[in-house]
């Protein structure tokens, strides 16, 4: 069989988290259940009406592009999209075409085309019988549109690329990109072509995933299907047979989650058919004008970016990638590990042991525990506040300084958790203070050694697990209290002897 190439691009819509709509004073509030709310004569098109763009939608956008490395535009203009559904009230969409606010870029090693601005459309709901309605709170919404360049080629790296613009768009504050609420949609321009081949296939656009396994999934069902197709018609083209009737033909499909599969919706239109004409009522705009606007401006205003972040984490502190991945590719985790590092730091340069503790602490223990509780698997902040990160950073000091064994630190924890206290407390009433003073220590390791002489002639015939025999002796003679590596270092002096 002939092996096919896939090739991927992806346009990501996401709300912008700003206080007022695009181009009017409604609340840009998308919890907001009543619906036709938040609407105004603006946003519902009423004649006669003019927009007025909203200053920190384009700044939003702009430090995307900031982040992303790509080019600015100076000159920039908003263009009205002409289609007519239900959920457009004006009957077109003010979007941007030929000028976009930023050009080129890069996120997660993946080439970006373009990032524009543009007004959200209504929501609809068809499942209420006979009749479709329509909520108008959504319409009219700041919405960024980034579109990729065609140089993804499987699924997973598709979703790497949304789950990181996603992790972008919150460390810059510019939306919280909650798929689940419709606040990031992603739409998946798929094709496949020979192995070799100098021009791509018949492009097949699947809209609206809501989520990062919708996106693989959909994807690698496209990829399955246009395979069998194109098998199916090389294979009567050999053969000599009738050609099949399926064909890859350039449409729309939907993405049904109960079926796990794609369906055709509607003919896949080209951007001729939309009728793109610079809209009357908007101002263009000069960027170089605007000084808050500059590139200069815009980066000095940016956070640590999440590429930057994995970096220090790992560099720096010597965490492993899966580690820094967990603490980055989850906000509320890496607040919540930021706050420890802050009273770990308190009047004192960072440890990188204490760090790495901490780290390993909170995301094998600590994590592991709110696991078991968490029904949806997602870690809240009130959650993790269960353990406020002032006492979390006292018993990895603690850990750090010798004072308590692992076991006794992972109990600490499930203690904190269910009942509360700061560990010194915990420690000190339990009785689980690890025991460093190697004179009582020495006395207790000189009674086992006399004792056991067949394993100390095994250790000095080379038996190497003899060692740890005697040092597991040891923890049990104290109740699990001994620090090991005293007690390590004390037999091994006792058996050079």
């Amino acid at each position: 069989m002939t092996k096919y190439i896939p090739t991927i691009g992806l346009e990501i819509h996401a709300e912008l988290a700003t206080r007022t709509k695009m181009f009017c004073a409604c609340a840009n509030d998308t919890d907001e259940k009543t619906p036709n709310t938040n609407v105004c004569p603006v946003c519902m098109g009423h004649p006669g009406t003019l927009p007025v763009i909203n200053k920190q939608a384009v700044k939003l956008v702009l430090k995307m592009g900031a982040a992303a490395g790509g080019r600015l535009a100076d000159f920039t203009e908003f263009d009205r999209k002409n289609y007519f559904y239900p959920d457009i009230p004006k009957g077109y969409q003010i979007s941007q075409y030929k000028y976009p606010l930023v050009q080129g870029g890069e996120i997660g090693g993946v080439a970006l085309t373009r990032i524009h601005l543009e007004e959200d459309t209504a929501k609809s709901t068809h499942d209420t019988g006979a009749d479709s309605l329509v909520d108008f709170n959504r319409a009219g919404l700041p919405l960024m549109e980034l579109v990729t360049e065609p140089v993804i080629h499987d699924a997973q790296t598709a979703s790497r690329f949304a789950k990181e613009l996603q992790l972008l768009l919150q460390s810059l504050g510019a939306g919280e990109a909650n798929m689940e609420k419709g606040e990031m949609r992603v739409e998946a321009n798929i094709s496949i072509a020979p192995e070799g081949a100098t021009t791509f296939g018949t492009k097949v656009e699947v809209k609206n995933l809501n989520s990062f396994r919708a996106v693989e999934r959909a994807i690698a069902y496209e990829v399955a299907r246009h395979t069998k197709i194109l098998d199916a018609i090389a294979r009567a083209k050999a053969e000599g047979t009738a050609a099949p009737a399926e064909k890859i033909v350039q449409e729309t499909r939907g993405w049904d989650e109960k079926t796990q599969s794609t369906f055709s919706q509607r003919a896949k239109e080209d951007s001729h058919d939309y009728r793109y004409f610079p809209d009357p009522d908007l101002p263009k705009l000069y960027i170089s004008e605007i000084p808050e606007f500059s590139l200069a401006a815009l980066k000095a205003e940016l956070p640590e970016l999440p590429w930057q972040k994995r970096e220090r984490y790992q560099k720096t502190y010597g965490l492993t990638p899966k580690e820094a991945e967990m603490l980055v590719g989850s906000p509320e985790i890496g607040r919540y590990f930021e706050a420890i590092l802050a009273d770990l730091s308190k009047g004192v340069a960072l440890d990188p042991k204490q760090v790495k503790l901490a780290a390993n602490y909170l995301l094998t223990d600590y994590i592991g525990l709110l696991k078991t509780t968490a029904t949806e698997g997602e870690i809240s902040a009130k959650m993790l506040s269960k353990i406020a990160p002032g006492a979390f950073a006292e018993l990895v000091g603690m850990i750090a300084a010798g004072k308590l064994s692992s076991r006794a630190a992972k109990d600490i924890i499930v203690i904190m958790h269910n009942e509360g206290g700061m560990p010194q407390q915990i420690a000190d009433a339990r009785g689980l203070i690890q025991k460093n003073d190697e004179g009582e220590l020495a006395k207790i390791m000189t009674e086992i050694v006399i004792q056991n002489a067949k394993v100390v002639a095994d250790y000095r015939a080379g038996k190497a697990a003899a060692l740890q025999s005697l040092i597991g002796q040891g923890m049990k003679a104290t109740k699990g209290g001994a620090n090991p590596e005293v007690l390590r270092k004390i037999t091994l002096e006792l058996l050079s002897k």
